[in-house]
């Protein structure tokens, strides 16, 4: 079951169940929030304006598919593609959603038990039907018909049907491996802790609902037909499952082509809509000195990847119903290599599929398209074993001992044991990393990055397992992927950090999809060296630059908005959304007429963007936040309150309609706001720490420590929760109880500007004036340019 917009910090249950209840981030100030991929920063109240509605944005701005194509079914294309039918119908693209038959249905329903927590889940038939009695939403044992099965192996799904058109996946999968193998089994995929009805990973929750979270991938065609008002799908699809047309496109104009229809004669690329010809004609030569082989002519396209990526990539849905062919950036916000997702180096952490690595690999940027490795109808590997590598690699130089250093046919002399390690995912998943990268246990002491020989040497330390490669390379291979310390340097926010992101995010010569993760890493713009620096970025080839140099302009000086007005005609919509987000808070009447108006059809866009997503609390606060930077806080309040009658557990919503109380003169109204959402999320900081800056507002000091301290303890992978406790502490008159937690922050959080400035007045008030001088300097070092952090070594100088 995929996972379109999830930014869970790790693969364990536990932390997705985390993430998604800790998914804003309160500041004294001003709220700064992540949802759905987007940050916003919520600036003071700005004055309401007209905005051309969604149903009036220029079509010029929003391009569709060439008009006039129509799904017809897979079945229309076997008659003339036989052999390519037979290769696909028993991949995984055919089997990905089947009506449970009993020849589709693996699990065992002969009355088997499975215990979760205190929920007895019992597995039987009734007549013809599968069932399954198990907690319901209100978390009551129910008999639910089991009406579709959802893939084959090594794991088997099953989807349940509950009102409003929704289809639920069941959290209780059949493992189809082998017996040996510990398969043939019922298992959890959550097993490390209890899910409960109401929460969102519960089966009934929407963590779990097919139409929005899987079905767009596992079936062909599929319109989710959700209705907002009301809180129903009607969902269609042309195939259940992954079949022709999910990757060519509709093919209604093929096959009037194919069957010399009427106006057949003028139909181009054969009536194809997604033509994906990356490969014709490419031919790969061995070059005998270095062992590899070069493409015959370069890639000019990645529409194949791309189309490939819609599925195999960590994303969420930004539109809605597109067709095959597309850029991904029309459809999908691909994820960059964010903390979490993956580690500094690049290797998969959390369930990210196969497109953000590709990307980075030697592999991409030579040429090799999917189906270079991968038969695309039967989903196979081209070669068995190290055959498939071996296709453009010489076997006598690398699969020789000299090269792998392990027992011929182990293995270690896998290419893909040491090039492809695989990470488990659901328990009993394992995916390939897709970067095809050089093993570096020398980064894994570093950086706690993973390496492919300590995988299989668990007993051994990274630094064994370093001065091996050394000894067998005495001269090391220049490492395409060579940004892990600078990404790291990035999310730490390191001394000089900005400096080598900048430098990174303008190093062609590395994979783009790692120079737009430098970027995202940049927390501002402070200079007008770096946004001269960014405005290159902005015209950059690669999309994902593009993007993520727009989103450094969230913390650029005012004036320098108007450099994103250009990308508001950028050929990918997910640049033109990062664009029009941020130009929201740009001041209309500083504009010409052409530039307002295209301002306008960007803020539409966007507006129509996350109405694509209506049946998603995270739509709902991302708008609620556009409206209150247009200064419409009426439609802000309704948007707020929408998120929360989707999901009354959604944590942002909360926190932001009790800011927009405040900032209208109504802080009293969102007192019980967040004291309902504590009361529901009693383990979530944001929530917490939100109350407690209310009750210091209401004067009500005692209680509002209480609230902080609760936030600071939860939160402690976040050093500003402490850093506010702190701040609270001394003005109680605690000061050294506030240095205390000051700290531990810094303990944990050894570069946090705020707490650093914090300790080295508290310290100089204190008299220690060598203490302060410390910690001044320490962060003079890290903020060279900022006069404050200058004026205090000066002031301490003295």
């Amino acid at each position: 079951m995929r996972t379109p917009a999830r930014t869970e910090d790790e693969t364990s249950p536990a932390a997705s169940r985390k993430k998604w209840l800790l998914a804003a981030a309160l500041a004294i100030a001003a709220v700064a929030m992540t949802v759905g991929g987007y940050v916003f920063l919520l600036p003071p109240n700005a004055p309401a304006e007209p905005l051309l509605p969604p149903t009036q944005v220029a079509a010029a701005s929003l391009p569709i598919a060439a008009p006039g194509a129509t799904y017809v079914g897979g079945e229309a294309c076997a008659g003339c593609h036989q052999v390519e039918t037979t290769a696909w119908k028993t991949s995984h693209h055919a089997l990905a959603m089947q009506h449970a038959t009993e020849a589709n249905v693996l699990g065992d329903f002969r009355d088997a038990k499975f215990v979760y927590g205190d929920v007895i889940s019992t597995f039987f038939r009734r007549d013809d039907k599968f069932m399954v009695r198990t907690d319901g939403p209100d978390g009551a044992l129910h008999d639910y018909d089991v009406k579709f099965t959802f893939g084959v192996t090594p794991l088997q799904q099953y989807l349940v049907e509950l009102p409003g058109g929704r289809l639920q996946a069941l959290s209780i999968a059949w493992d189809a491996r082998p017996k040996e193998k510990g398969g043939q089994r019922w298992f959890h995929l959550y097993p490390d802790e209890t899910i409960r009805a109401g929460d969102p990973l519960h089966w009934t929750g929407l963590q779990h609902n097919w139409n929005y979270m899987c079905a767009d991938c596992h079936s062909t065609n599929l319109r989710r037909n959700y209705d907002l008002k009301t809180n129903s799908y009607a969902t269609t699809f042309s195939d259940i499952n992954v079949s022709c047309e999910s990757c060519h496109g509709p093919g209604s104009r093929h096959l009037t082509w194919s069957r010399r229809q009427a106006g057949w004669e003028s139909i181009k690329d054969k009536g194809l809509m997604n033509v994906l010809d990356e490969r014709r004609d490419a031919t790969w030569a061995l070059d005998s000195t270095t062992g590899n082989s070069t493409r015959s002519h370069p890639r000019t396209s990645t529409r194949e990847i791309e189309t490939c990526a819609f599925c195999h990539s960590r994303r969420g849905p930004i539109w809605s119903n597109i067709n095959p062919g597309a850029p991904v950036g029309n459809g999908q916000r691909v994820s960059s290599l964010d903390q979490g997702l993956y580690f500094p180096d690049g290797q998969i952490r959390d369930e990210v599929y196969e497109y953000g690595s590709f990307l980075q690999s030697r592999m991409f940027h030579a040429g090799v398209t999917c189906s270079d490795c991968h038969e695309p109808h039967s989903l196979k590997l081209r070669a068995a074993g190290n055959g498939v590598c071996l296709q453009c690699h010489s076997a006598e130089k690398f699969e020789a001992v000299s090269h792998h250093h392990h027992e011929p046919s182990s293995t270690g002399a896998e290419c893909v044991s040491c090039h492809m390690p695989a990470r488990t995912y659901m328990v009993v998943d394992p995916r390939r990393d897709h970067s095809l990268r050089i093993p570096r246990p020398d980064l894994s002491a570093a950086f706690g990055t993973p390496n492919a020989c300590n995988n299989c040497h668990s007993e051994k330390t990274p630094q064994w397992a370093a001065d091996q490669i050394r000894n067998w390379f005495p001269t090391p291979h220049a490492p395409f992927q060579n940004y892990a310390e600078i990404l790291a340097a990035g999310t730490e926010g390191a001394p000089g950090a900005r400096e080598r992101l900048m430098a990174l995010a303008n190093d062609r010569a590395q994979p783009a999809i790692a120079r737009a993760s430098a970027l995202t890493r940049f927390d501002r713009a402070q200079n007008r060296e770096t946004v001269e620096k960014l405005r290159s970025l902005l015209r950059d080839s690669d999309p994902l630059i593009r993007r993520a140099a727009a989103g450094v302009y969230r913390n650029a000086p005012p004036d320098a908005l108007s450099d994103l007005l250009p990308l508001l005609d950028d050929s990918v919509r997910d640049v033109r959304l990062e664009a029009a987000r941020l130009l929201a808070a740009l001041d209309p009447g500083q504009l010409g007429d052409e530039a307002r108006r295209k301002r306008e059809r960007g803020i539409a866009e966007y507006i129509a963007s996350q109405q694509s997503n209506a049946e998603r609390p995270e739509s709902h606060h991302n708008l609620g936040l556009l409206f209150m930077t247009l200064g419409r806080g009426a439609e802000a309040e309704t948007e707020l309150k929408k998120a929360l009658d989707i999901d009354a557990n959604f944590v942002p919503a909360a926190v932001t309609l009790a800011d927009l109380y405040r900032a209208s003169g109504r802080d009293l109204s969102g007192g019980p706001v967040l004291q309902n959402m504590v009361a529901r999320q009693p383990d979530v900081a944001a929530a917490h720490h939100a109350l407690g800056l209310w009750l210091v507002r209401m004067k009500r000091g005692q209680e509002a420590l209480l609230e902080l301290k609760r936030a600071a303890d939860l939160g402690s992978t976040d050093p500003r929760n402490g850093y506010v406790y702190a701040v609270a502490l001394a003005s109680n008159g605690q000061r050294s109880e506030a240095m205390q937690v000051l700290q531990s922050v810094l303990q944990a959080h050894r570069y946090h500007r705020e707490s650093l400035y914090a300790m080295a007045t508290f310290e100089r008030d204190a008299g220690a004036i060598e203490a302060a001088k410390r910690y001044a300097d320490e962060l003079r070092a890290l903020e060279p340019n900022d006069p404050s952090a200058a004026n205090l070594v000066r002031q301490l100088a003295r």
